[in-house]
């Protein structure tokens, strides 16, 4: 029976390039799930795009005095590319800075006031006397007065994880230089303490698939601090203004308005899809699943704030939109947040230019390549480290001499022995040791596939690296190249077998590896492939102009299946799938940690 999947990953702030840290802390494993399910058959949309009202962004704004709408388009247009090349493969990836987000965004607001889930109150706030305006939080810093971390926000601490008050923070400074001084300002609070029942309840009947390092958190959390209210606006310009009448000059906080991009992103989809409602296909469906892919500081925004919003707004904001009743928004169903990458040992850090950048590492290396070791070495349960010399390692001895050399060499002899076609044996007079072989790999499509649905990706791609293991023994002992020369028909019959195994592995290995897969789908002389295409579309509204990443599937058939390879079927030359890198390129590669830009 065919599903219907939300992909939802994290969106990124517009004001720094995106790191490999990054990418395997949630793009890369949204879209090895998001494949993963169309080639099951199953209906994906996956949906992200640039967080264009984040603090950050205006401080980077204010740093290059530079509009922020010049600098988020900026860096949301880098994003794109990075996307193109890496292959993730977003059904749209937007922008928070749409009219549509504008309007879904101070829909579930008005809805969560129509419900009685919002109030005014006063509050204190740092104002800056030099700027003459309150300052947004990340625009004063201090010392954390629970755990004594500096570098905390007014509002939070990173370091701890706690919400702070602005008033305790301890010796606060502005960034912006010059004095401040604590005024009370007016703010709409999301009560979240009332809504606090059900999203305990909804994290409990989360527990048989939920991680521990997600669902144990998230309870011990509200368990001993219980749900507060939160502020849900602040004193800004640049933002969604507050769609109530004499709250001019305020806008809806970023943590508030962001998350509400999963669903506006969805609703934009549909809309440019030519399908205004199809949104709902995957938001008022209860069948739906929706996984939502995140790093482990954001896992509190997405198994309880954001819940609690999704819940607060329900049936009243679908009402609100389209007039229909009855209906309620989809819970997420898993929140699969990957814990951090670090980089040789040390905390990846942007402003110290201690990363590996997701643009420049692609102007060097192969997308797959860097897919497979990000995926090996993804931080699923615990901190992983990107290492330059194992990067190197594992291409060269995993990547290439397992699998890639595995595909070539068999391909290759085929090609040229049997010119350039499957050999003609049928399946019916394969040998005992043959039909042992293609029952293990094919026995794959359910181990490597009951490890993708429960999110564990690196055991995943480990299970299809151990397949091919096995088709590599095989061929070890049925030696087809020595074969050949005493008996072609018994020869015939290893090499026709192993272009079965290797048929069927490109599929378990597509998610991980996209490129190489559909490169090798080719070779097989398939014309349907194995994925769509990515394009990038201009879309205008009334804010302007903004480009978003599409993606257009093949067709609905699915491919989650083992190889109906066809005896005698004309065949494609074959190119080695991978490249093998120079060990010296580790430490090249580590000499460029740290370099000023």
């Amino acid at each position: 029976m065919t599903a219907n999947i939300l992909v939802a990953i994290a969106w990124p702030y517009a004001n720094a390039e995106i790191h490999v840290g990054n990418i395997t802390g949630s793009h890369l494993p949204g879209d090895i799930v998001a494949r993963y399910h169309r080639l099951k058959g199953n209906r994906v949309l996956m949906v992200s795009g640039t967080d264009s009202h984040g603090t950050p962004v205006t401080l980077r704004a204010d740093k290059e005095r530079k509009p922020v709408e010049e600098v988020y388009k900026r860096f949301h247009a880098g994003f794109l590319e990075l996307f193109q090349g890496m292959g993730i493969t977003y059904d749209l990836f937007t922008t928070t800075h749409t009219e549509n987000h504008f309007y879904i965004s101070q829909n579930i607001f008005l809805a969560l006031k129509d419900n009685g889930f919002l109030y005014p109150a006063i509050r204190p706030q740092w104002f800056s006397l030099k700027d003459e305006r309150f300052l947004p939080d990340r625009y004063v810093e201090g010392t954390c007065y629970i755990c004594g971390a500096e570098g905390a926000r007014s509002d939070q601490c990173d370091s701890c994880g706690n919400v702070l008050e602005p008033e305790k923070l301890i010796n606060p400074h502005a960034k912006t230089g010059g004095a401040l001084e604590l005024r009370d300002t007016e703010h709409f609070f999301l009560d979240l303490s009332k809504l606090e029942p059900e999203v305990i309840r909804f994290l409990r009947q989360r527990q048989d698939h939920m991680r521990d390092t997600v669902l144990g958190e998230s309870l011990r959390k509200i368990e001993g601090e219980g749900l507060k209210p939160r502020p849900i606006t602040r004193d800004l310009d640049w933002g969604i203004p507050v769609p109530v009448e004499g709250w001019d000059g305020k806008c809806l906080y970023v943590w508030f308005e962001a998350v509400i991009g999963y669903l506006s992103a969805a609703i934009e989809w549909a809309q440019v899809s030519g399908a205004p409602q199809a949104w709902q296909d995957w938001w008022t469906n209860p069948e739906a699943r929706a996984f939502y892919f995140i790093g482990k500081d954001n896992i509190f925004f997405h198994t309880a704030l954001w819940p609690a919003e999704l819940m607060g707004a329900g049936e009243r904001f679908i009402e609100r939109i389209t007039g229909e009743r009855g209906k309620r928004l989809t819970l997420p169903y898993d929140v699969p947040a990957n814990q951090f990458m670090n980089l040789e040992k040390k905390k990846i850090s942007g402003s110290n230019n201690w990363a590996v950048w997701g643009l420049d590492v692609l102007q060097r290396y192969d997308p797959d390549a860097l897919r497979y070791y990000l995926t090996v070495n993804m931080p699923e349960s615990k901190d992983t480290d990107w290492d330059w010399g194992e990067f190197v390692a594992r291409n060269n001895n995993e990547l290439v001499a397992n699998w890639g050399n595995l595909a070539n060499r068999v391909l290759s002899f085929c090609y040229k022995h049997w010119e350039g076609r499957v050999p003609d044996v049928s399946p019916a007079n394969l040998r005992p040791k043959d039909k042992e072989l293609l029952a293990t790999i094919e026995a794959g499509f359910e181990s490597v596939g009951k490890a993708l649905e429960a999110v564990r990706l690196r055991a995943a791609l480990n299970e299809a690296m151990r397949l091919a293991t096995e088709v590599n023994k095989y061929l070890d002992a049925a030696a087809p190249w020595f074969e050949i020369k005493e008996d072609k028909a018994e020869a015939a019959k290893s090499v026709y077998t192993a272009l079965r195994a290797i048929d069927s592995l490109k599929v378990l290995f597509a998610p991980f590896l996209p490129h190489t897969s559909e490169a090798l789908n080719r070779f097989f002389g398939y014309e349907r492939p194995l994925f769509g295409e990515q394009y990038v579309e201009e879309i205008k509204d009334n804010l302007g102009m903004h480009t978003a990443l599409r993606y257009r599937p093949p067709d609905d058939e699915p491919r989650w299946r083992p190889s109906h390879l066809q005896p005698g079927a004309a065949l494609q030359k074959p190119r080695p799938l991978f490249k093998k890198l120079d060990p010296v390129i580790a430490e090249e590669e580590r000499a460029r940690l740290g370099r000023a830009e």
